[in-house]
């Protein structure tokens, strides 16, 4: 993307809603501490810049569905972990 100074704030606001958005979907994570939410984030926030939301979803399920997964078995693990404790 090309992007210029005066598009910080609008930059900001997507990228915020992105996250929000992919949070709520595929759970908590750290954006500083995992490369492929963080990645994720960015390619939403690509499409909504583009105006290409429509297409974010289908074109990246894959990768949601499996940050998902992973963060309902990291629960389901550490919820083991405490009823055996």
């Amino acid at each position: 993307m090309r992007l210029g100074n005066h598009e910080d704030a609008n930059l900001t606001r997507i990228l915020s809603a992105s996250l929000r958005a992919l949070s709520r979907v595929c759970g908590d994570y750290d954006i500083e501490q995992d490369e492929e939410f963080k990645e994720l984030v960015f390619e939403r926030s690509r499409y909504v810049y583009n105006d290409a939301l429509e297409y974010f979803n289908d074109n990246f399920l894959t990768e949601i569905n499996s940050l998902s997964i992973d963060r309902v078995l990291e629960k389901m693990v550490l919820e083991e972990g405490e009823e055996n404790a």
